[in-house]
């Protein structure tokens, strides 16, 4: 048994490389805690394994097409279903960072909501975006009615994208309605699935 997780810890700690603590005792303890955060994921611990796999071949392979693209969009996976958001200058950026995504083997799906603006366009208030993701974020986390460990949540320019694995239709609502309610929200783009969707099983 221990041999067979002994490759999924190995991913997991390179998945979270860019925040390991110092010391041994504080890699192998975040991996734990990593693994088991992943392993009460609806998509379960091999899901979160695949994902994982998916992100770093893809980021690979913006970083070898441009060191820009892979600085300027972010990355989303769940269960297959590749989220794309950020800002990048021009529609080729745009289409390229969808079609290296479909290079990758084991992509289901690619969600595309990066947005095009030109170089000298007004910028992102990305403190505020931040604000808005941490806000309901912790409305998340505090309505018990919601498995909130299920739900990536991304936002920019106010805007924000919900992805993920709702229990019941009543639970995608509550998540959708508290985004609805936070202050200075835009839109909401809703890419939740229903956990019975049939579509998860390929």
């Amino acid at each position: 048994m221990r041999r067979r997780l002994r490759p999924v810890l190995t991913a997991l700690i390179l998945a979270a490389g860019s925040g390991v603590l110092s010391g041994c005792a504080a890699t192998l303890i975040g991996a734990g805690a990593t693994a088991g955060v992943a392993a009460a994921e609806e998509r379960g611990l091999e899901g979160a394994i695949d994902d994982t796999k998916l992100r770093v071949e893809i980021n690979r392979l913006w970083f070898d097409r441009d060191v820009e693209m892979y600085r300027k969009v972010t990355l989303n996976i769940h269960e297959g279903r590749v989220m794309l958001t950020g800002v990048v200058q021009t529609d080729q950026a745009r289409a390229d960072a969808v079609r290296l995504c479909w290079q990758v083997t084991g992509v289901r799906e690619v969600l595309n909501e990066i947005l095009v603006r030109a170089s000298g366009e007004a910028g992102l208030d990305q403190a505020n975006d931040l604000w808005i993701q941490q806000k309901l974020k912790a409305r998340l986390l505090t309505d018990g009615e919601i498995k909130n460990i299920n739900y990536v949540i991304d936002v920019t320019d106010s805007v924000i994208y919900v992805l993920g694995i709702a229990q019941s239709a009543n639970e995608m609502d509550r998540v959708i309605a508290h985004a609805r309610d936070v202050s200075g929200v835009k839109r909401v783009i809703n890419h939740i699935r229903l956990k019975s969707d049939p579509r998860r099983n390929g």
